[in-house]
């Protein structure tokens, strides 16, 4: 007679950071539709993820969610952040109408279109950078490339004044952590001081923007806020928050997780070289393999019901987008191998699905074609020296990669 032991979702495990495909697997197989120690439903299977992030139904307001008459994550958020504690007003966090409201506000500035035409700007950049990395021989390409790349191109969009990026980017590493499912106090009392920081840093740019228009994002929309519209003082500077974080912090673990994968992958490395073409449908692969956002959520405004569980309202359900960008079921049976040729790559949901689809979306992509594929064909042979992972759950991604060109 067998037994067959229980699995539990736990990112705290051995390897999990550096590889956390194994365990995803696992609970996929044996339990897809998981009621976690933490208290809350995680997804694991393409389909059902898929379904839960297209249902225009659910929420993405956490105060929409019940946690229980105690529930230590929130009282911990509480009892740190005290009356700092507010609702998130961005687009990220908010349901229609104020949803399509402030999405109609942005979406211009983001349009295929529109992205496209900053290329030669994002090119010259990738150029710099590379240049400097190949004039040291080598060097640490998170910091050089990956970060500095989506950080400068969404300043240069917003209009936004020379910032101090090492500020900014502790700053931002800090408060996008509270989006993983588990917190220590010392990461939200970081968090919480980071928070402050970054708005009173906001604050201050926004009104050197009403001061200093210009032909830019952050103008356009302060001068919406002004003209009438319903967006909110505190609304605007939630809306710059959420595109200056999530505007580099994603595209920063897509550029060098992404690059450090094609190094480890050097019949993949091999095919990109040789064929430049195989850009557009090569970062959607990487994005697929490396899902640089690990985990989304959405909160149940009526009871639901997943691969036989029933699931009641108002329980916070976490969709594993990582999990389903390898589901075999969506994938076939080679979905744990890197394959820059493959057939449906760009149905990954490393970018969300339905009305929250990711609004930057096409940035993105366009960032990560332009430097993955100038770094491939510069510098095809690099070696990886020393690569630390940046140990958050939710935005996995490498703290450093050390390479030798």
């Amino acid at each position: 007679m067998t037994t067959t032991e229980p699995v539990f979702f736990n990112p705290l495990a051995d390897g999990y950071m550096a590889d956390p495909f194994p365990h995803f697997r696992e609970i996929r197989e044996a339990d897809p539709v998981h009621y976690t120690l933490v208290e809350r439903w995680a997804l694991f299977a393409y389909d059902d993820v898929f379904r839960l992030l297209r249902d225009p139904a659910l929420s993405v307001d956490d105060a929409k969610a019940d946690f229980g008459a105690e529930n230590e994550r929130v009282e911990l958020f509480e009892s740190i952040m005290g009356d700092d504690l507010e609702p998130d007003t961005s687009m990220l966090n908010t349901d229609p109408p104020d949803h399509t409201r402030l999405r109609r506000l942005v979406s211009k500035a983001f349009t295929p279109a529109t992205i496209e035409k900053l290329r030669p700007m994002v090119q010259e950049m990738v150029t710099a950078s590379l240049d400097r990395m190949a004039a040291a021989g080598g060097g640490d390409l998170v910091a050089e490339l990956a970060f500095t790349l989506p950080f400068d191109v969404i300043s240069e969009m917003l209009g936004m004044p020379g910032s101090d990026k090492v500020k900014i980017r502790t700053w931002s590493e800090d408060i996008v952590k509270t989006l993983d499912p588990i917190l220590t106090e010392d990461e939200v009392r970081a968090a919480h001081q980071s928070s402050i920081a970054m708005n009173a840093h906001l604050a201050e740019v926004i009104e050197w923007k009403r001061a200093n228009p210009a032909d830019d994002l952050l103008t356009k929309l302060i001068e919406a806020e002004e003209d009438g519209d319903r967006l909110s003082p505190v609304e605007l500077r939630d809306q710059v928050a959420l595109l200056f974080i999530a505007g580099h912090e994603t595209t920063v673990n897509l550029i060098g997780t992404g690059i450090y994968e094609l190094l480890r992958s050097p019949d993949q490395l091999r095919v990109w070289r040789e064929n430049p073409d195989i850009a557009v449908n090569g970062v959607d692969e990487l994005l697929r393999y490396v899902s640089p956002v690990q985990i989304s959520r959405r909160i149940a405004t009526t009871d639901l019901e997943f691969g036989g569980k029933e699931i009641a309202e108002g329980s916070f359900i976490m969709a594993v987008l990582a999990s389903a960008n390898r589901d075999p079921a969506k994938f076939g049976p080679d979905a744990d191998v890197l394959d820059l040729h493959r057939d449906g790559a760009g149905q990954h949901v490393s970018f969300g699905s339905g009305a929250h689809y990711c609004l930057g979306a096409s940035l993105a992509k366009l960032e990560a074609q332009v430097a993955i594929g100038s770094f491939v064909e510069r510098f095809g042979h690099a070696d990886v020296q020393d690569a630390a992972w940046n140990g958050r759950i939710n935005l996995r991604g490498l703290e450093r990669l050390d390479l030798a060109l």
